[in-house]
C-alpha cells in the first residue's frame, strides 16, 4: 500500500487511479490469484482445511488472526491520531454512520435474505448473521486505496466495534425471533455472549490499533514526522498489500473444497450479497453527498456501511449451527462475493472523486 493517498489533480477518475503505486493499480489480479491460489488449494491438497483450522487458539485461527494483523497495522500507523478530534466533533458523520451500520444495514440484508432465500432457511440464516457482523478490519484497506478519510475511518470502526459487542447478541435476537415471530415466519435462535464478540474485537482491532498507535506516537518522537512519514510509512505500507492477499488465501483454502463443490448453493447466496453491496455502497455514498460530507468522508462512511465482518459471521455460525452447516456456508461465501465487488467499488469510488472537485468548484464559481 502506498504511504498516504494519491495527491493528484482530480480531473478525472482515470487519472487518480493511474497515479497510484503499481501495488494498488493491479490489485485486483493479485487479489484474484490469491483467491483462485486458496480454492485450488483448497481443493487439491488433502487435509489442508483440516490442518489450517486446528491451528487456533480458543476459536480464534492464528493464521487469519496473523494475516489480518499484518493488513491492518500499516493502515492503523498512517492515522494521524492527534487529528482525530476532527472526526469526533462531526456529528452528521458519526450519526450517519450509526444508522446505516445497526439501522438500516441489517434490515436491508433481513430483507433481501427472505426475498430472495424464502426456500432455504440455513443460508438465509447465515446471511442476516452476516448483516449484523459490521467490519472492523478489510473496510480499512477499501477506504485507504479509495482515498477516503483515515482518521474518519479509525473512528468509525472503533465506534462499530463498541456497537458490536453492545448490540450484536441482541439484534441477532431481534432478527432471527422477534420479528419474524411479528410477521408469521419461521423462527431461529442465536446465542453468543457479548465476551465471544468482544475477543475478536480486542485482537483484530485492539492489538493493530495499540501497534499502530504506539508506531507514531514513539517513531515521530525518536526521529520525526517528517522520517516518520517518509522513511518509515512507505517500507511499512506494502504489509498491507502483503497480509490482505494472505488472509484470502488462507480463507479460501479453508473451504475452497465447500466452495467449489456445491457451485448452485454459492450461486444462490451471492444474490443477495450482490444486491446488499450495491445498495449499502451506493445508498450510504449519496446520504454523505446529501448530508453535505466531502469526497473523502463520504467515501468513508460508504465503505464502512457496506463492508462486514466475515471472520466474526464464520465464527458465530460455526460455533452456533456447526461447522458443516449452510449458516456457515452463507459466511464463507461472503468474503468470495465481498473482495472482488468492493476492490470494484475502490475504482469507482476513485472514478467519482473528479465529480465531487468538479461539483465543488461549480458552488464555489457561484
Amino acid at each position: 500500500m502506498s504511504s498516504s493517498p494519491p495527491q493528484t489533480t482530480v480531473g478525472s477518475g482515470t487519472g487518480v487511479i493511474g497515479a497510484l503505486p503499481v501495488l494498488d493499480r493491479f490489485l485486483p489480479v493479485w487479489i484474484l490469484a490469491a483467491m483462485a491460489a486458496g480454492l485450488l488449494l483448497g481443493r487439491l491438497v488433502p487435509g489442508l482445511d483440516t490442518a489450517l483450522e486446528a491451528v487456533k487458539i480458543g476459536d480464534v485461527s492464528l493464521p487469519i488472526a496473523l494475516g489480518l494483523l499484518l493488513m491492518m497495522y500499516p493502515v492503523l500507523a498512517k492515522v494521524r491520531y492527534d487529528r482525530l478530534g476532527t472526526v469526533t466533533g462531526d456529528r452528521r458523520l458519526l450519526l450517519a454512520s450509526l444508522a446505516l451500520n445497526w439501522v438500516l444495514g441489517p434490515a436491508v440484508m433481513f430483507t433481501l435474505a427472505w426475498a430472495l432465500l424464502p426456500d432455504l432457511p440455513e443460508y438465509r440464516t447465515g446471511l442476516i448473521i452476516v448483516g449484523l457482523a459490521r467490519c472492523i478490519a478489510m473496510v480499512l484497506i477499501w477506504n485507504d486505496l479509495a482515498c477516503g478519510d483515515r482518521e474518519a475511518a479509525a473512528v468509525l470502526v472503533a465506534l462499530n466495534s463498541v456497537f458490536q459487542v453492545v448490540a450484536f447478541g441482541a439484534l441477532g435476537w431481534f432478527y432471527l425471533q422477534v420479528l419474524p415471530g411479528w410477521l408469521g415466519l419461521p423462527q431461529d435462535a442465536l446465542q453468543v455472549s457479548a465476551w465471544d464478540i468482544a475477543q475478536y474485537v480486542l485482537i483484530f482491532l485492539g492489538i493493530p490499533l495499540l501497534a499502530g498507535y504506539l508506531s507514531r506516537r514513539l517513531g515521530e518522537r525518536a526521529r520525526g514526522r517528517d522520517w516518520y512519514e517518509n522513511r518509515f510509512l512507505p517500507k511499512a505500507g506494502p504489509l498491507a498489500l502483503y497480509g490482505l492477499l494472505f488472509t484470502i488465501v488462507i480463507l479460501f483454502a479453508l473451504q475452497g473444497h465447500t466452495i467449489t463443490s456445491r457451485p448452485g448453493d454459492v450461486a444462490r447466496i451471492a444474490l443477495p450479497l450482490l444486491a446488499y453491496f450495491a445498495l449499502m455502497w451506493g445508498g450510504s455514498f449519496l446520504a454523505g453527498k446529501a448530508i453535505g460530507l466531502g469526497y473523502e468522508r463520504s467515501a468513508t462512511l460508504a465503505f464502512t456501511a457496506a463492508g462486514n465482518n466475515f471472520e466474526l459471521a464464520i465464527a458465530v455460525a460455526v460455533g452456533v449451527f456447526g461447522v458443516t452447516s449452510g449458516q456457515a456456508l452463507a459466511g464463507v461465501v461472503g468474503p468470495l462475493i465481498e473482495v472482488p465487488v468492493l476492490i470494484a467499488l475502490v475504482y469507482l469510488s476513485l472514478a467519482l472523486r473528479g465529480r465531487f472537485a468538479a461539483a465543488r468548484g461549480a458552488l464555489t464559481a457561484r
